[in-house]
C-alpha cells in the first residue's frame, strides 16, 4: 500500500516541509538516486527544499522534484487506481507492506487482539478507509503483509499487532498473521491460485550496533525496555535480530512443504522485500512451481523478466510495486528523465488479470497510462 504521514494526536508529529502539516496522506521526501541506481545525488535536506519552494530556487534541479505530483503522489495513485477499478472490478488486492510511514501503527504493540486502538482506527481511516474506495474496491479483500516500517522502521515495538487485529474488524482487510496462505478458486473457469504471503523483515533486522537509521533492532532508536513479548513478538533489542532470523527460518520450510504440495494452477508469493534478495531460495520454490514473486519495500515499480540474467537469478518473474506515494520515488517521476533507470515507472501500481493459462501483468502509470505489459505462463 505504502501508506504515508498522518499520525494521530497524542504522538509526535512530523512536519517535513512547511506546508506538510495538513490531515490526510501526506508524501515524506526520501531521497533519490542516480539511473543506475548507485549513487545517492539528492539526499532528504535537498529534497526538502525542493517541497519548501515547490521546485523553484533553491531546489537543486537534480533532485528531479515534479511539482503536482511529488507533493500528492498517494492521492495521485489512488485516484488512478480507483478509475482502474471502476474499469476492470478486480475481486482482491495484493497489498506488499510499508502500510503506514514512518512507523506503521502509532501504537506500541502489545494492545489486546480483539480491541482496535484509537491510533489505529484513526491512522487506518485516514490513510485506508478514506482513500481507496469506490466503484470495483469498496468491500474488496485486501490481502496484506508487514514491511519493515510497520515494524517500526528503525524500531522493532510499534502497533504491527494491530494491523493483524484489524483484520477481524474490517470487512476487506486481511493480514491473519506475519506469514499465511490462502487459495482463491475460480470455480467457472477451472483454475485456482495458491497465495503464500511471507514476513522478510529479518533482512532490516541487523545486530543492534548497526545502522540505526535503518535498523528494527537498534539499540539507539528502540527503548532499553522494548518489548513485544505480549504480542509474541521480540522480548528484547537483544532479542530482536534473532528473533526475525528465527520468522524467516520458519516459513522456509513450511511454504516449501506447501508449495511442493499445491496442486493449484498458480502458486504465487507475496512479500515485502524487493526482487533481489534471497535469489537462490526464491529459485528453490520456482523449481516447485511458484510462478511469480510480488514484492515491494523499494519506492517505484519495477518488473524483472525471468530472462534478465544480470540481475534476475530466479528464473521467475518478480515485480516491485512500491509506488504507491507514501515515500518520494527512488527517482524523479518525469519520464523524460527516467530512460534506462531501475524500474519503468515510479509512481504507480500493477494489474493482474489472471486466466487459466496467463497472467497479464499491467504497469499502470500515477496519471492512469499503462506503461508496459508482461504476460506470465505457468512454470509447470
Amino acid at each position: 500500500m505504502d501508506g504515508s504521514l498522518d499520525p494521530p494526536e497524542g504522538r509526535k508529529t512530523i512536519v517535513a516541509y512547511d506546508w506538510g502539516r495538513r490531515p490526510g496522506p501526506s508524501v515524506f521526501p526520501r531521497s533519490r538516486w542516480n539511473k543506475k541506481h548507485t549513487v545517492q545525488f539528492c539526499d532528504h535536506k535537498q529534497l526538502v527544499e525542493c517541497f519548501n519552494t515547490r521546485g523553484q530556487a533553491p531546489c537543486t534541479p537534480e533532485c528531479g522534484y515534479v511539482a503536482g505530483v511529488d507533493d500528492q503522489p498517494q492521492l495521485l495513485v489512488a485516484n488512478a487506481f480507483k478509475a482502474r477499478a471502476a474499469l476492470v472490478d478486480p475481486q482482491y488486492i495484493l497489498n506488499v507492506g510499508d502500510n503506514f510511514y514512518w512507523g506503521g501503527i502509532e501504537k506500541t504493540c502489545g494492545s489486546p487482539m480483539d480491541q482496535i486502538s484509537y491510533p489505529t482506527k484513526h491512522q487506518f481511516d485516514q490513510i485506508f478507509e478514506g482513500v481507496y474506495q469506490g466503484a470495483g474496491l469498496t468491500n474488496k479483500p485486501w490481502f496484506s503483509v508487514l514491511g519493515n516500517h510497520d515494524w517500526g522502521g528503525f524500531k522493532f515495538d510499534n502497533g504491527w499487532d494491530q494491523q493483524i487485529s484489524y483484520t477481524w474488524a474490517s470487512n476487506r482487510w486481511v493480514m491473519p498473521a506475519p506469514y499465511y496462505k490462502t487459495s482463491v478458486v475460480y470455480a467457472d473457469q477451472d483454475f485456482d491460485v495458491d497465495y503464500f504471503f511471507l514476513d522478510s523483515n529479518f533482512i532490516d533486522a541487523m545486530p543492534p550496533e548497526e545502522d540505526p537509521n535503518h535498523n528494527m533492532c537498534s539499540r539507539k532508536n528502540n527503548k532499553p525496555s522494548a518489548s513485544c513479548a505480549a504480542a509474541d513478538g521480540p522480548e528484547s533489542v537483544d532479542a530482536c535480530p534473532g528473533w526475525f532470523a528465527s520468522l524467516w527460518a520458519e516459513q522456509k520450510p513450511w511454504v516449501t512443504k506447501l508449495m511442493g504440495e499445491s496442486k493449484a494452477s498458480w502458486q504465487v508469493v507475496v512479500t515485502h522485500f524487493p526482487c533481489g534478495h534471497e535469489q537462490d531460495f526464491y529459485k528453490s520454490l520456482r523449481d516447485l512451481g511458484m510462478d511469480l514473486l510480488v514484492t515491494g519495500h523499494r519506492h517505484d515499480q519495477e518488473l524483472w523478466l525471468p530472462d534478465d540474467y544480470a540481475k534476475n537469478h530466479m528464473g521467475v518473474t518478480c515485480i516491485v510495486t512500491g509506488g504507491g506515494g507514501g515515500i518520494t520515488s527512488e527517482a524523479t517521476p518525469n519520464p523524460e528523465e527516467t530512460e534506462d533507470w531501475y524500474g519503468e515507472g515510479q509512481y504507480g501500481f500493477y494489474d493482474l488479470t489472471i486466466s487459466k493459462s496467463e497472467i497479464l501483468i499491467e504497469s499502470i502509470n500515477y496519471d492512469g497510462d499503462v506503461l508496459l505489459t508482461h504476460t506470465v505462463h505457468p512454470s509447470r
